[in-house]
């Protein structure tokens, strides 16, 4: 995985500064409101759909709820929770440090193939018709996480300055990142986005998600 900061993708020679950004930002524009609630409104169907089958196939396969919540954090910094289609096995209270990689051996064959063809992200449409998260953005991370990275991670306190999102230019352009080089590089990506954002980027990086999932990259 390229490396931004070294590599001249990003944020114009100030990679990580706490900038605020006078851009015209799509984050509450018209047309990325519109695309958000009916594209929300559509998923809908699919949501339920496997909403159901996962009622009928957790017992066997996978057992416990069918749904994750998790507290993120999101715009200007302010919790808010998420909900996903449980993959993972539940762990301990705390077990997984904020800079610790993906604890690949609680995914199971169903929550494999979940997270494969990213039907556990479904359930995210939720928040995105209460107004908590966009179709794109940046990617919001749990808030006790978050929290340590905003102590940790120059410039990460920017990437909030916008509605957070289910995919991202970091997500599509970096892919699944983990340590401290890997959250550098998520920030620079997101300082990007924010810097550059239209409506045309968002509907650019919506083609890139559909593309990654596709072709089954990334976790």
């Amino acid at each position: 995985m390229f490396d931004l900061r070294e590599s001249g993708f990003g944020i114009d020679d100030a990679p990580l500064a706490e900038t605020i950004y006078k851009t015209k930002t799509q984050a509450e524009s018209a047309p990325k409101i519109v695309f958000d609630v009916t594209l929300g409104v559509l998923l809908l169907v699919p949501f339920c759909c496997v909403a159901v089958a996962l009622f009928l196939l957790n017992p066997v396969f996978n057992p416990g709820p069918v749904f994750f919540c998790q507290r993120r954090m999101g715009r200007a910094c302010q919790p808010f929770v998420a909900y996903k289609f449980r993959t993972m096995r539940a762990a301990a209270p705390g077990a997984r440090g904020a800079f610790d990689g993906l604890e690949t051996d609680r995914i199971g064959p169903l929550g494999r193939f979940l997270r494969r063809t990213r039907l556990d992200e479904l359930p995210q449409i939720l928040t995105i018709l209460r107004g908590e998260m966009s179709m794109i953005g940046p990617r919001p991370d749990s808030f006790e996480h978050a929290c340590v990275y905003l102590r940790e991670i120059p410039g990460y306190a920017a990437r909030h300055q916008v509605t957070p999102g289910i995919s991202g230019y970091a997500q599509t352009e970096v892919g699944y990142v983990d340590g401290l080089d890997g959250i550098y590089r998520k920030v620079a990506a997101d300082h990007h986005y924010i810097k550059h954002a239209s409506f045309a980027l968002d509907l650019w990086i919506t083609w890139r998600t559909i593309a990654v999932v596709l072709t089954r990259q990334g976790s």
